[in-house]
C-alpha cells in the first residue's frame, strides 16, 4: 500500500497507475468490442466515438482539477484541447500516407491503433527527456519558447508543404534491408512468401511501411507539440496524460476529419497564433515581469478562443466546398 502512495516524477503512483488502466481498458475496448473485425468507419460512428472518447477525457480533466487542485486542472484542459488542435494537421499527413501506400479504409483503424501504442511509448520518452531538461537547465524554456514563436511565425507566411513519402530515408532504408511485399495482406505487418529459392521467408507489407512512416510524421508534430505544453506546465503526469488523452481519441476522429480536412484551411494560422502566444508569454513573462505568472484561466481562455476562431472561420469560409470535397 506504501508504494501507491509513493511519489513518483511529482504525482502518487496511483494515479499514474490509474491512467494506464483507462488506457488499457479503453484499447481494449475499443479493439476488442467496437473494432474486433476489420472494417471501414463511417463518417456518424467516428463523429459518435469521438464524443465518447472527448466525454471520457472532460472527465478525467475534472478528476485531475478536484484531486491536484485548479491551477493543475486549467493547465491539463489547456494541454489537451491544445494538443486536439494540433493533431487536425496530422490527421491530413495520415491521410495521404495512407493514400500512397493504398491502405484500404477497413484496415486502417487496427494500424492507427498500432500507432496509437508506439506514440504512448515514444512521447513518453520525449517528454521525460524535456523534463530532465528543464528540471536542470531552466534556461533551456528560453529555447522552447522561441522555437514555438519561430515556428509560429513561420506558418503563418508560409504554405503547406506535402511530405514526400516516396523518398522518405526510413522508407528507402527498409526497402533496401527488409523484404517487402508488392501486395497487401490484410491488417498483418509481416507474412511469410516464398523467395526466389522456394523458401518461406519474412516478408513486411506495405502496412508496416505506413505504420513506420506515421509514427515518424507524429516525431515531427510532436517537436511542436510537446515544449508548446512545457510553456504551460512542467508536471510530468499533466503533460504526459493530457498528450495521450487527445491522441487517444484522435484515431476516432480520424475518418470524420479526413472526410473534411479540406474544409479546416483557416485554422492552420489560428494554430500558428496560439504557438506565437504560447511562446510569447513565456517570454515577456521571463524578461520583463521578473517570472510572473501568466493567468492559466486567461491563457486557456485565448488557446480555446484562437482555436475556436479558427475552426469556424475556415467551416464558414468553406461551406460551399462540402458537396464538391466530400471524400478523403
Amino acid at each position: 500500500m506504501e508504494f501507491l502512495f509513493a511519489d513518483w516524477l511529482g504525482t502518487p503512483a496511483w494515479f499514474w497507475l490509474a491512467f494506464v488502466g483507462l488506457v488499457l481498458v479503453l484499447t481494449a475496448f475499443d479493439l476488442g468490442f467496437l473494432h474486433k473485425d476489420d472494417r471501414e468507419m463511417g463518417i456518424a460512428e467516428s463523429l459518435k466515438l469521438s464524443v465518447f472518447y472527448i466525454a471520457i477525457a472532460v472527465l478525467f480533466g475534472g478528476w485531475v482539477w478536484w484531486s491536484k487542485g485548479s491551477a493543475d486542472g486549467i493547465a491539463w484542459y489547456t494541454g489537451y484541447f491544445l494538443e486536439k488542435a494540433l493533431s487536425i494537421d496530422n490527421v491530413f499527413v495520415i491521410s495521404m500516407i495512407f493514400g500512397f501506400f493504398a491502405i484500404a479504409p477497413r484496415y486502417q483503424y487496427r494500424a492507427l491503433l498500432w500507432g496509437i501504442i508506439a506514440v504512448i511509448v515514444l512521447r513518453g520518452l520525449m517528454i521525460a527527456g524535456g523534463v530532465a531538461l528543464v528540471s536542470q537547465a531552466h534556461w533551456v524554456m528560453y529555447i522552447f519558447a522561441a522555437f514555438l514563436v519561430f515556428t509560429g511565425v513561420k506558418m503563418l507566411f508560409t504554405g503547406d508543404h506535402e511530405p514526400d513519402v516516396a523518398h522518405n530515408p526510413v522508407v528507402r532504408w527498409i526497402s533496401r534491408h527488409m523484404r517487402v511485399t508488392k501486395q497487401h495482406h490484410g491488417h498483418h505487418f509481416f507474412v511469410r512468401e516464398a523467395d526466389g529459392a522456394g523458401r518461406l521467408v519474412w516478408a513486411a507489407t506495405p502496412l508496416f511501411l505506413a505504420l513506420v512512416v506515421i509514427n515518424l510524421a507524429d516525431l515531427v508534430f510532436a517537436v511542436d507539440s510537446v515544449p508548446a505544453i512545457f510553456s504551460i506546465t512542467t508536471d510530468t503526469f499533466i503533460v504526459y496524460t493530457s498528450n495521450i488523452m487527445a491522441i487517444l481519441g484522435l484515431r476516432a476522429l480520424y475518418f470524420a476529419l479526413a472526410a473534411m480536412v479540406h474544409r479546416f484551411h483557416y485554422l492552420k494560422y489560428a494554430l500558428a497564433m496560439v504557438l506565437v502566444f504560447i511562446g510569447g508569454k513565456i517570454l515577456v513573462a521571463e524578461l520583463l515581469l521578473d517570472g510572473a505568472k501568466f493567468p492559466p484561466l486567461l491563457s486557456l481562455g485565448v488557446t480555446l478562443g484562437l482555436i475556436g476562431g479558427g475552426v469556424g472561420w475556415s467551416l464558414w469560409k468553406t461551406r460551399g466546398q462540402a458537396a464538391e470535397n466530400g471524400h478523403a
